[in-house]
């Protein structure tokens, strides 16, 4: 085997990109014209909708911490990504007869919580075990997990990209009706992913070695590496006490109380900032863990509470960012073409990503056969197109699409990161990841000033696309800078026993995080309307952004100074 060959990825790797590109196909595809569709077909006011988007999406990042137990103690990561995926997939059907009987406005309003209590569920077991599964696929201390995660957040946002796309121009034309078939595209975009997952996982999520991974619990796999290291005798066996369970859920239920009837949260909001506080106490008062580990935790806490702060600035894309977009905007583009100009375009591009990929990870054989029939097919619509010359016209740009704008970046950075930090590491001079999340947090606020100049002294005028267009940019440098990091930080600091539970903790602040979005967004100030937050009153967009701006701001210089001392906690690992 070549050199070349040896420092590409594995095959499995790309096995798990596609599978979370088609899952997050379904998740944005369905979360670009969410909020369009309470608001334009089931007619709910934007406060309302925002709510609900907030309630939604935060949920979909806590249950994550019950599947990541389920998936540790009992089932695997497999089984758990399986039925997590099928849950989704039914969901996104629901929403589709939810969208189908939106004049039935009770009818359509029980379908549509159906439908997310699928998404939400069946999420919970898909995300933190797909993730965990891209840490087992690497030996302990491979230099390449950073840019491993780099690469599967390609993934990520490579369904990201097309799906707000897609989906929105099926469902985002103007007529409430249409909203159900955005809502059947994510349907088909997660059953792909099933069952691409299902067909490849066997062959390639294995190990250098070729074991199997994620097939058993994690804590079978604790033991059977402690076994196999000769230490099965001295290897961890304490839980957590029944005392301390009973001390933490005590304080659980006055959390809720007080989140609820002091702050004046709803029920949803109270139960995820209470348990965002007592899942990490929780972990914490684990027998088993040595001060190390201990430690190594605390920084992954520490971690994840500045993650709040970024997600929910950064969250407004799904909400107030696209309501800013579908009203103040101008989304005037004119294109005027035709159908083989159109076909060709999207053929190079795939040629150009399919180059990249290649040139970084091995991809299996299988995904080859396809991705040829698929360019093929590509070729023969391009030269159709160029024959035919039908006209191609498109007047603007809808609003859902807008949440495309990240994820191209993303798809287009993520590659030239995954290089930077390799290169970096090489040479020393890599920074520790609670360094690069500080910058993450820099760039989002950086981002906020940005739209905050755009809109100032506007009045009624519709702005430019292209200040919404350098917040995203600005926004997917701080992502790179801070997401993939910290999911490869997880998998580098949980013991493997906790692999898949504090996965789940970490996406319990993406749970915060996006409620706490919703709960910002329907602050958006709309015409001779003002909103208050913390005694803050905002009566125009720019008193709106200028929040965003000060709170990832502080965020970020606060956790600037934090980063030595807990890289010192990190006990060597960075």
């Amino acid at each position: 085997m070549s050199e070349v060959k040896k420092s590409k990825h594995p095959e499995g790797l790309f096995v798990l990109f596609f599978t979370e590109m088609w899952e997050r196909f379904s998740y944005y595809g369905m979360r670009a014209i969410f909020a369009l569709y309470m608001t334009k077909a089931l007619l709910m006011d934007k406060a309302g909708a925002s709510n609900i988007y907030g309630s939604y999406t935060g949920l979909v990042y806590l249950t994550p911490l019950i599947g990541g137990y389920v998936a540790d103690r009992y089932w695997g990561n497999r089984r758990s990504i399986f039925v997590g995926g099928l849950l989704m997939a039914l969901g996104q059907l629901l929403m589709f007869f939810s969208a189908s009987n939106y004049q039935n406005v009770d009818l359509a309003n029980i379908l549509m919580w159906l439908g997310l209590t699928g998404l939400i569920i069946g999420n919970g077991f898909f995300k933190p075990n797909i993730s965990t599964l891209v840490g087992q696929l690497y030996p302990r201390g491979d230099s390449r997990l950073d840019a491993a995660f780099t690469l599967f957040y390609m993934g990520i946002n490579l369904g990201a990209f097309f799906s707000p796309i897609v989906c929105g121009i099926l469902g985002d034309t103007g007529n409430p009706a249409d909203f159900k078939w955005g809502f059947m595209a994510a349907c088909i975009g997660m059953i792909i992913g099933v069952f691409s997952f299902e067909l490849m996982k066997k062959k390639y999520l294995v190990t250098p070695d070729g074991e199997a991974v994620g097939a058993i619990s994690n804590k079978k796999r604790d033991a059977l590496i402690a076994a196999t290291e000769g230490s099965a005798d001295s290897a961890p066996k304490g839980k957590i006490s029944q005392k301390s369970m009973l001390i933490w859920a005590a304080v659980l239920l006055v959390l809720v109380g007080v989140f609820h009837f002091v702050l004046e949260q709803d029920w949803i909001g109270s139960v995820i900032f209470s348990i965002s506080v007592v899942a990490p106490g929780l972990i914490l008062t684990d027998s088993s863990l040595t001060k190390i580990e201990r430690e190594r935790i605390i920084v992954v806490f520490i971690a994840a509470f500045f993650v709040i702060f970024f997600w929910a600035a950064f969250e407004q894309a799904g909400a107030s960012l696209t309501f800013f977009a579908d009203e103040q905007m101008d989304r005037t583009i004119n294109i005027h073409t035709t159908y083989g100009i159109v076909y060709l375009v999207i053929t190079l591009l795939a040629v150009v990503l399919y180059y990249v990929l290649q040139s970084i990870m091995n991809i299996p054989k299988e995904y080859k056969i396809i991705f040829a029939g698929i360019g093929l097919y590509l070729v023969y619509l391009t030269v159709k197109g160029f024959i035919q010359g039908t006209p191609f016209d498109m007047a603007e740009i809808s609003a859902a699409t807008y949440n495309s704008v990240n994820a191209i970046f993303i798809v287009v950075l993520a590659p030239l990161f995954a290089e930077l930090w390799g290169k970096l590491g090489k040479r020393g001079l890599e920074p520790a990841s609670p360094y690069k999340q500080a910058l993450g947090l820099l760039f989002l606020s950086l981002g906020y000033v940005v739209i905050a100049i755009g809109v100032k002294d506007v009045g009624t005028i519709k702005v430019s696309m292209m200040w919404l267009i350098t917040l995203y940019f600005l926004h997917t440098v701080g992502e790179l800078c801070l997401s993939p990091i910290g999911l490869s930080l997880v998998n580098k600091l949980a013991p493997a026993r906790f692999a898949s539970l504090l996965m789940g903790t970490w996406f319990l602040a993406n749970a915060t995080a996006n409620k706490f979005a919703g709960t910002l967004s329907a602050f958006y100030p709309e015409a001779g309307k003002t909103t208050s937050f913390i005694g803050y009153k905002m009566t125009n967009l720019y008193d709106f952004f200028v929040l965003f701006i000060v709170m990832s701001g502080v965020a970020s210089i606060i956790l600037f100074f934090l980063s030595k001392r807990l890289v010192k906690m990190m006990h060597g690992i960075k």
